[in-house]
């Protein structure tokens, strides 16, 4: 009998597949997706948009058309923008392209999951460091561990993911400065923030940006992109996969980006109710909710965090349990849902 265990590399058998909630709900608060969905208008521009696509051809290979469109919106050469399949995929194409076996890769923890899955994945070894009092970044212990283990490649995620903060910005402006590796900003929650390390781009050769469309109404395309010096993009486009990006999510993200101002009006709804939902949380007895800057919030609970999640879950609310995170303790993370959703969610919880 064949042992396909065998087969299979020492790194990926100790990884744990990236687990998603697949519960049936009728409130979705767990994936900080936009919760409103597109107006008919526009609905109807992306129908026509669809209709001329050849689906027999490939689709084009650089994504000019969603370049250039980006380009115009961020104020960056298409030279420097490179598209993905998601950020998931950016991630791991720079992974690929710069780091090797044994390579180390630092983050802060808890952070986003997917880099140190992806790390260990390319056999790289992932170090964390624990983040310190209200989540901010030790840039002290950062910056020790930075020079102890010279990493290839260093992930900041900023707002920070899972817990809603963005790191100081002179500490980051530390790290860049310090560092001999790949330093990665990942501001998928830009748009809820407006914080962004854009203006730094042509003075740190070494730092990557990463966005996506994924939060702010395109999750279903799965569409990112990252901006970094042209330099590091032509080694990228080294290890990218040809057609990387399909003709359907070129397409349709184009047409959506094209009509910015309906997306815009939907962010301005979400941090509206983000700071309604923080102060409906914060006048629950047993609740203490963190101060956010993203589509989401992260709160703790004073009692086991899963009979809450289980609680919601029986009403038809499906948010994110931490409960088992060393880090993350009896916390639980709601993302910013229409106002009936929201409002339904603070009653229900306010039950418990």
């Amino acid at each position: 009998m064949i042992d396909i265990k065998s087969f299979v590399k020492k790194e990926v058998k100790e990884l744990k597949p990236y687990h998603i909630e697949n519960t049936p709900c009728r409130i979705k608060l767990d994936a900080m997706e936009n919760p409103y969905p597109l107006s008919e208008a526009l609905m109807k521009k992306v129908v026509e948009g669809i209709k001329g696509i050849k689906i027999n051809r490939y689709p084009d290979p650089l994504a000019s058309r969603l370049k250039d469109i980006i380009s115009l919106h961020v104020k960056t050469p298409v030279d420097n923008i490179i598209i993905g399949n998601g950020s998931d995929e950016l991630i791991q194409l720079i992974l690929t392209a710069f780091g090797g076996h044994g390579d180390r890769v630092l983050l802060p923890i808890p952070t986003f999951s997917m880099y140190g899955i992806i790390a260990m994945s390319l056999s790289l070894m992932p170090e964390g460091v624990s983040l310190g009092k209200n989540w901010a970044l030790p840039l002290d212990k950062f910056l020790s561990n930075m020079e102890r283990i010279k990493p290839k490649v260093i992930f900041i995620s900023y707002p920070n993911n899972p817990t809603g903060n963005s790191f100081d910005k002179e500490s980051i402006l530390k790290v860049l400065e310090k560092t001999t590796g790949i330093v990665v900003i990942d501001e998928a929650y830009y748009d809820f923030s407006r914080k962004t390390f854009l203006p730094y781009l042509k003075e740190c050769k070494n730092l990557i940006i990463l966005r996506t469309l994924s939060k702010i109404g395109m999750a279903g395309l799965r569409v990112g992109y990252l901006m970094a010096d042209k330099e590091i993009c032509q080694e990228l486009n080294k290890v990218r996969l040809p057609y990387n990006s399909n003709a359907l999510s070129q397409e349709i993200s184009s047409i959506i980006l094209e009509n910015r101002t309906e997306i815009q009006k939907q962010i301005g709804a979400i941090i509206s109710e983000r700071d309604k939902l923080m102060e409906g949380l914060k006048e629950i007895e047993g609740i203490e909710p963190y101060p956010s800057e993203t589509n989401f919030i992260l709160f703790k609970v004073d009692r086991n965090s899963k009979e809450v999640f289980d609680r919601l879950s029986d009403n038809g609310i499906l948010i994110r349990n931490f409960g088992n995170d060393n880090y993350l303790k009896d916390c639980l993370r709601v993302t910013i849902g229409t106002p009936e959703e929201n409002n339904e969610f603070l009653d229900t919880i306010r039950k418990l």
